[in-house]
């Protein structure tokens, strides 16, 4: 466990944690509800590189969904919700090591898990929603977000470690490694 709290990870997990929040945050309304705008969502696919993603991507999504007007529902379900995808994520780093399909599998979690909980989350606070319905309107949204950024983020942090950037890899390990 010393290894893993190094200063370079807990500092990196603070930039997650704060750059999922404020891009959230500032996209206002329109980053909450049935047909939710949130291209933080792209930063799931950050546990296929740094372990410490997975914990920075839950208090993130827990620091956003303190403005959501569904109150202590997404606050927590909502936030548990990007915390079980983010782990099968890292989980999926750790096993596939084919880059292609280690992205298209470590994206489906955050896109599947949102799908059927964050519909939840809406009823449990009161809206009057077709949970089918806004199931498959929750597989579109997080897609787009997931694949259409996370996929060119995700090369070009591939990019950005084969290449050496030392904030992008942990020390004595080559970056395929990792």
């Amino acid at each position: 466990m010393k290894n893993f709290f190094t200063t370079k990870r807990i500092c990196r997990a603070g930039v997650i944690a704060a750059l999922y929040a404020v891009i959230t945050w500032v996209l206002g309304p329109y980053a909450y509800g049935p047909l939710q705008f949130r291209p933080a969502e792209a930063l799931c696919i950050l546990p296929l590189f740094f372990p410490e993603s997975v914990p920075a991507l839950y208090i993130g999504c827990m620091l956003a969904n303190l403005m959501s007007g569904y109150g202590v529902y997404d606050i927590f379900l909502g936030s548990v919700a990007t915390l079980l995808a983010a782990f099968l994520t890292y989980g999926t780093g750790r096993l596939i090591k084919n880059h292609v399909l280690r992205v298209i599998v470590g994206g489906f979690f955050p896109i599947i898990i949102n799908a059927f909980l964050i519909p939840l989350v809406w009823i449990l606070a009161g809206s009057e929603i077709a949970y089918w319905y806004e199931f498959g309107v929750m597989i579109l949204n997080e897609a787009l977000w997931i694949y259409a950024l996370g996929i060119p983020l995700y090369f070009g942090l591939v990019g950005l470690r084969n290449k050496g950037v030392s904030v992008f890899i942990d020390a004595k390990k080559k970056p395929d490694e990792q």
